[in-house]
């Protein structure tokens, strides 16, 4: 029987490199995808306009919830899934809340540029982002669990994404 801790998950990479680049890829496209929305600003009906401020609602609740999360983990952010060596276990703030916020906060980005730019092509991308990021946070965990005992305890307390949900 595998160890609970292993992840089936691949690595792609000594420290998750892939899976960065991966992400990379994914934010560009849903970057791009979303351009030709930008002739569509300002909106021209009512439509448009919930569109538009829903799409900043979730960006800009997309940026504060990144932010709390790097200013919490400080010197031991990475943006590769496997943790620093000698980084501590960050389980308070918004992390005692939520154990990806930095993930969370670029699904909500792409969401937000996909609604904003009123584009279909963006949100399927945004969709995909989602997929994987919520894939490299289990990979991320694995890690996790092999590098900080209490991982464990505070994986079975905290929600991955969405508190009360997911």
């Amino acid at each position: 029987m595998p160890e609970p801790n292993r992840s089936r998950i691949p690595p792609l990479g000594p420290r998750g490199e892939g899976w960065v680049i991966g992400q990379g890829i994914l934010l560009a496209l849903v970057a791009v995808f979303g351009l030709p929305g930008l002739a569509s600003l300002p909106p021209q009906s009512s439509g448009r306009w919930i569109a538009a401020l829903v799409g900043l609602a979730l960006l800009v609740a997309g940026s504060m919830v990144g932010f709390a999360g790097a200013r919490q983990l400080g010197r031991s952010l990475t943006a590769v899934p496997r943790p620093r060596h000698g980084a501590r276990l960050v389980d308070s703030g918004i992390y005692g809340v939520i154990r990806h916020p930095l993930y969370l906060a670029l699904m909500l980005i792409g969401a937000g540029w996909a609604v904003v730019m009123v584009s279909i092509p963006s949100a399927i991308v945004a969709a995909a982002l989602t997929a994987w990021l919520d894939a490299k946070s289990r990979r991320e965990e694995a890690w996790l669990l092999e590098a900080y005992q209490p991982y464990a305890a505070y994986r079975q307390r905290t929600a991955r994404f969405v508190p009360g949900l997911y």
